[in-house]
């Protein structure tokens, strides 16, 4: 198997979370919620996703609101297991946040 596709254990999760502020993990989903001062900005940072997760191969759930984004990611090939392809979509989707606004 794929060491990318091969399921996290706990506490690499928790190494991980440790360099991605304000994710956490709910059930066997890694999470972050994003605010922003509108709607635009919100919008703008789901077609900045959209265009990694294309590069990626590998595509979270998207929840647009006014002005607020939320990001669920897990890996449904094996079970929708935390993986390292969804550590590094968290990794990836971290870098563009503030250039977006998000907070």
């Amino acid at each position: 198997m794929n060491a990318q596709l091969e399921p996290l254990s706990g506490e690499e999760i928790e190494g991980h979370l440790a360099e991605l502020p304000g994710w956490s993990v709910e059930g066997d989903l890694l999470r972050r919620s994003y605010r922003f001062h509108g709607h635009f900005p919100a919008a703008a940072m789901v077609i900045h996703i959209a265009q990694i997760q294309e590069e990626l191969g590998h595509h979270a759930e998207l929840t647009l609101g006014y002005n607020q984004l939320a990001v669920a990611v897990n890996t449904h090939s094996i079970g929708g297991r935390i993986t390292h392809l969804d550590v590094g979509l968290a990794g990836r989707i971290e870098q563009i946040a503030a250039a977006h606004g998000a907070r």
